[in-house]
């Protein structure tokens, strides 16, 4: 059975960091690209970054620079670090790994970012 399981959410303050996790078990986690998506209230869901199983990473323009995603794949964890955030970055924040021909999503993590 497929778990896919985002962490880290919470309520940050403009120009605050912060740190998401997701945890992927029951794949072959190393051939897995993993990505980041986010969806604020009223917008689809948008691609935020993706780390290739080569350890590539790729990132949309809205958070190039301040958002920085890293695998740890004796951990089967993908991190993204997320600093100077803006309000415009509040979401749920969603995981998806990405072995071959697959795709396995988590349930989301909300992240807040207001004063």
């Amino acid at each position: 059975q497929v778990q896919v399981e985002e962490s880290g959410g919470g309520l940050v303050q403009p120009g605050g960091s912060l740190r998401l996790s997701c945890v992927a078990s029951g794949i072959i986690f190393r051939i897995a690209a993993m990505g980041w998506y986010r969806q604020a209230p009223g917008k689809q869901r948008e691609w935020v970054a993706t780390i290739d199983n080569g350890g590539g990473p790729s990132y949309a323009t809205s958070v190039k620079g301040r958002f920085t995603i890293s695998r740890d794949n004796a951990k089967s964890t993908v991190n993204l670090q997320m600093n100077n955030l803006k309000p415009e970055d509040t979401a749920i924040y969603y995981c998806k790994a990405s072995p071959p021909f697959q795709d396995y999503w988590g349930q989301g993590t909300q992240v807040t970012v207001s004063s």
